[in-house]
C-alpha cells in the first residue's frame, strides 16, 4: 500500500511505501529536506502537515514539542503517512547541487587499510557505480548490529568521483568509537571479502564551484574524508583559486594522509596544508599546535573574509570554527558544515550562531 505526499512550494508528488519515512521517500526522488540526525532527535527536518495524517514514530518529545504537534508539525525523517497528505518545507536552492536520488547498493569489501590505531579505510567495490558529489555520505547497514542498534551509520566518501561524476569504487574512513557497537564490529569483525549493503548518495556538504572564491577546509579527526574528496577532485579538475586544507589530529600517528596531502601541496602551488597536533605530548612535531580554529586563525592571521568555509568533524570542532571563522568577519552564507553526530550530540546539533547550521 502507498500514499500520495505533496510537497510544497515545490508543487511536487511523490509516492510513500506505507512505513516508509517521508524523509527516506523524498530523498529517494532527488528532492532534498534538510535534516541532520536522521533519528527524530534534533529536528532539523521539521515541517508542517497542511493536510492529511502523519504517525510521528520516534520523535524526540525535545525535538518535536507536544504544542508543535498540536500546530501540525512532525519529523520527517521519522513520519510516516497515515493518508494522502500535503507538507511545507523549507526547500534550499543550490545552484551547485545536482538532483541525484538515494539508491541501495550491494558492495564488497576489497580492500581494508590501517591508517592509524583507530582509523580504517574501507574499500568497497559496488555492484553498480554510483553517481554523487565529492563530500557526500552514504548509509551503511552494518550485519552486527540489531535494528533497535539502528542497524547502519553513517559515513562519508573519502575518494573523489570520476571525470563522469560516478565510481565503482569507494573509500570509507571508520575511526574505532569507544563503546561504538557499530564502528566496533566494523574494526573488529569485517574482512575483505565479505559483503555489505548500503544507501546512498547522501547530504549537502559539497564545493560550491560557482562562488569562484579560496576555500578554506577545516576538519578533525576522521571528518577528512570529505574534504579529502573535494580537495581531490578540485585539483583533479584544475581548480585555480587558492585551496587551504587545516586539519587537526591529538597526536602525530593519527594524522593520517599526512604523506599525500604534503605531496599535494608540494606538486600545486596554490593549495596549503596545514596539520595541527592538538596533544601534549607532540615529541619532535614541528607543524601547528593546538586545535583546527586556532591554526587556522593564526594562518590567516584573523581575517577569512572572501573565502568559502567547509568544516567537518566533531560539534565541539565544527562550533569553535564557526565562533573562529565570524570573529574573522566570514558569515553564514559562506559557511558550510557537516558535523558527525552521535545520539548524544543530536539535540545539540543545530548552531546557537546560525539558523541552518
Amino acid at each position: 500500500m502507498s500514499y500520495q505526499l505533496t510537497l510544497e512550494p515545490l508543487g511536487a508528488s511523490i509516492e510513500v511505501e506505507e512505513g516508509q519515512t517521508l524523509l527516506d521517500a523524498a530523498l529517494r526522488q532527488g528532492i532534498y529536506i534538510p535534516h541532520a540526525c536522521g533519528h527524530g532527535l534534533c529536528g532539523t527536518c521539521k515541517v508542517q502537515v497542511c493536510d492529511g495524517e502523519v504517525d510521528h514514530g520516534a520523535a524526540n518529545p525535545f525535538a518535536l514539542m507536544d504544542m508543535e504537534r498540536e500546530d501540525g508539525m512532525t519529523l520527517a525523517c521519522c513520519a510516516t503517512l497515515q493518508s494522502d497528505a500535503t507538507i511545507e518545507a523549507d526547500f534550499e536552492d543550490e545552484p551547485d547541487a545536482q538532483i541525484i536520488p538515494v539508491r541501495d547498493f550491494a558492495a564488497t569489501v576489497v580492500r581494508i587499510v590501517h591508517l592509524t590505531p583507530t582509523i580504517k579505510a574501507l574499500h568497497l567495490r559496488l555492484e553498480q557505480p554510483m553517481r554523487y558529489q565529492a563530500g557526500q555520505y552514504v548509509q551503511l547497514r552494518i550485519p552486527g548490529l540489531s535494528e533497535g542498534q539502528g542497524g547502519s551509520r553513517a559515513f562519508s566518501i573519502a575518494n573523489a568521483p570520476g571525470a563522469d561524476g560516478c565510481a565503482q569504487e569507494i573509500e570509507l574512513n571508520v575511526r574505532l568509537v569507544p563503546g561504538g557497537a557499530g564502528t566496533g564490529w566494523l574494526h573488529e569483525h569485517l574482512s575483505e571479502g565479505d559483503s555489505l549493503q548500503l544507501a546512498g548518495p547522501y547530504g549537502r556538504f559539497f564545493v560550491r564551484h560557482s562562488a569562484r572564491q579560496p576555500m578554506v577546509f577545516m576538519a578533525g579527526g576522521s571528518g577528512l574524508s570529505s574534504p579529502r574528496a573535494m580537495i581531490l577532485e578540485l585539483l583533479a579538475n584544475g581548480c585555480e583559486q587558492p585551496i587551504t586544507l587545516v586539519y587537526g589530529q591529538r597526536s602525530r600517528e593519527e594524522l593520517y594522509y599526512d604523506d599525500e596531502f604534503r605531496a599535494l601541496a608540494a606538486q600545486h602551488p596554490h593549495f596549503t596544508y596545514i596539520p595541527a597536533i592538538s596533544g601534549e605530548d607532540c615529541g619532535d612535531w614541528q607543524g601547528a599546535r593546538g586545535f583546527v580554529h586556532e591554526a587556522a586563525q593564526a594562518h590567516f592571521q584573523g581575517g577569512f573574509a572572501g573565502c568559502k568555509a567547509y568544516l567537518c568533524g566533531p560539534p565541539p570542532m565544527v562550533e569553535a570554527c564557526i565562533s573562529t571563522l565570524m570573529q574573522g568577519r566570514l558569515f553564514e552564507r559562506d559557511i558550510y558544515t557537516e558535523k558527525f553526530l552521535s545520539a548524544a550530540d543530536a539535540q545539540g546539533a543545530r548552531s546557537p550562531l546560525f539558523k541552518r547550521v
